[in-house]
């Protein structure tokens, strides 16, 4: 009788906690199209949490990282979807690990995954994204490459915002890769600055609007002056 008793008071609690987990995942459902339909992006960002806990599911885990991805918690992103290569991962995860560790500044760890999603989908806005930051790592080989392709697949429609600015601006993606391609001449041989100036006026001449590069063209110009200024100054 004992043991008849038990087994009754187990199944009526483990089917109160069925019913119970049912009515959270209902209230939580709901609760998350409410939010998306009001734009409050932390109801959104608590209400999958709450349904991750409660039913977890990959396709969410990527979908809560987006949306930590797209509010700048690049942080919280990374921490639900690790920084590994993985070939199984969906689109959507590997573009949130290559954005979010891109503005965590860890580009050997970003590139990896800008790799992976040209793989999937060549794509010249991709290509620019893997030039800067193979630049940044030293791997000029394959900004080369990258470069090369942008330049072949780039049309006049296409344009870089830039928004480092202000106000924003937007250039062309050919005018975007000539001035990488002057930062690359750079990076692999710092003593030929008037190679690197000249694809930075290529650069300019297609965009005149773009500041960044008459930035760094006058940073060069500053340091090809001091190299040549340097020589007098020691025979002095």
């Amino acid at each position: 009788m004992k043991k008849t008793l038990t087994i009754v008071l187990l199944c009526s609690f483990l089917f109160g906690f069925s019913q119970n987990n049912s009515q959270l995942l209902t209230h939580y459902k709901a609760f998350y199209e409410q939010m998306k339909h009001q734009g409050d992006v932390q109801g959104v960002i608590n209400a999958l949490t709450h349904l991750n806990v409660l039913q977890p599911n990959e396709a969410r885990t990527d979908t809560l990282a987006f949306f930590y991805s797209n509010s700048g918690q690049h942080v919280q992103a990374i921490n639900l979807l690790g920084t590994e290569n993985d070939p199984k991962a969906s689109d959507l995860a590997v573009e949130v690990k290559a954005r979010s560790l891109k503005a965590l500044n860890q580009p050997q760890l970003a590139v990896n995954q800008f790799d992976i999603m040209f793989g999937r989908n060549p794509d010249i806005y991709v290509a620019y994204d893997i030039v800067d930051l193979n630049l940044q790592i030293g791997k000029t080989a394959e900004a080369e490459t990258y470069i090369k392709y942008g330049l072949d697949n780039a049309t006049e429609k296409d344009v870089l915002p830039f928004y480092q600015s202000n106000p924003p601006y937007q250039v062309p993606l050919k005018a975007a890769f000539t001035y990488q391609k002057g930062l690359l001449e750079y990076n692999k041989d710092k003593s030929n600055i008037d190679q690197a100036i000249s694809y930075i006026d290529q650069a300019i001449e297609i965009a005149p609007n773009f500041k960044l590069a008459k930035q760094i063209k006058d940073l060069l110009l500053n340091q090809k002056a001091q190299a040549e200024a340097a020589p007098a100054t020691d025979q002095e």
